[in-house]
């Protein structure tokens, strides 16, 4: 495959991207709060992003696409803050490199601490090798309603045993809330699943999320004796297609720094357009004010 170099990530594209995070962690808000109408879960407006909590330790806990052209309020972050307080649960910040550099030196002030990063890669469409590799005894399907709870469990069960390639994760989270992580997010407007099954069962599965020409890949797990098979390659090839064929015009993927996932997709053609640092305010200490490092749940 020829993939033309310099796809140029101006601040429109990175502005493109991020709304689609936004709306991403937006409605699974939603769809966490009619799973669990119990849960005080909260969408609430920030510099132009959105702060999401969606249930306790649930991966959607964050703000994003912050600092992108809109005015910054500090009214907002006062209430953000408070809000996450009242959840016991710190403030994490995922600030693009594209936004306005005064946000990070602003969040560093308060008390926030840079603790990783992550890349986001992307692909025009026009570009992307959409013909699914084919794969001995492999077949790529899309998931139908009653197969969503299969779905569901093939991606746990390949999340829980990740590929050890470059920065880790800064995050680790229990089964059960992955799980609900992954059916919030499987509730947004454009997703759509796809299973890759052996004659033994599903061996694989991944998603993808379309929006405003936007196609997000949204995670992809193989079960780890089905690996180096080029599992990974079909999933994503197929997700390709159905974007492509949906008028998307742009794939993107967030991947760690250095990670398996990153080598995957760059070898399909994905570039590098831009990196956002993860900041992050502790949960203050309710007896003394301080901030409590030790976690969500202070232990």
């Amino acid at each position: 495959m020829t993939v033309t170099p310099g796809f140029f990530a101006g601040t429109d594209v990175v502005g493109r991207i991020e709304a689609a995070e936004r709306t991403l962690i937006e409605e699974g808000a939603r769809a966490a709060r009619a799973r669990a109408p119990h849960e005080p879960v909260i969408s609430l407006p920030i510099g132009g992003g959105s702060a999401v909590w969606a249930g306790p330790g649930s991966p959607l806990n964050k703000v994003v696409a912050t600092g992108l052209g809109a005015d910054w309020d500090e009214g907002e972050l006062v209430a953000v803050e408070k809000a996450f307080a009242e959840r016991n649960s710190p403030v994490q910040f995922e600030v693009s490199t594209a936004a306005d550099p005064a946000v990070v030196n602003h969040l560093s002030n308060r008390g926030y601490v840079t603790i990783g990063f992550e890349n986001v890669l992307g692909i025009p469409l026009t570009q992307a090798r959409t013909t699914a590799p084919a794969v001995d005894g492999i077949a790529i399907e899309p998931v139908a309603p009653e197969d969503f709870d299969t779905w569901v469990q093939v991606v746990v069960d390949g999340f829980a045993t990740p590929d050890t390639q470059g920065v880790a994760s800064h995050e680790e989270f229990p089964r059960e809330v992955v799980e609900r992580a992954e059916r919030d997010i499987g509730a947004t407007s454009g997703f759509r699943a796809v299973l890759a099954r052996s004659g033994a069962g599903p061996v694989g599965g991944a998603g993808l999320r379309l929006t405003e020409g936007i196609a997000q890949l949204c995670g992809a797990a193989t079960l780890p004796h089905h690996r180096r098979r080029g599992v990974q390659a079909a999933l994503l090839a197929t997700r390709l297609d159905t974007a492509r064929n949906a008028g998307c015009d742009l794939a993107v993927v967030t991947t760690l720094p250095g990670s398996r996932s990153q080598h995957n997709v760059q070898r399909l053609g994905f570039q590098l357009l831009y990196a956002r640092a993860i900041l992050v305010r502790p949960v203050p200490d309710s007896t003394t004010g301080r901030e409590d490092s030790r976690g969500n749940d202070g232990r």
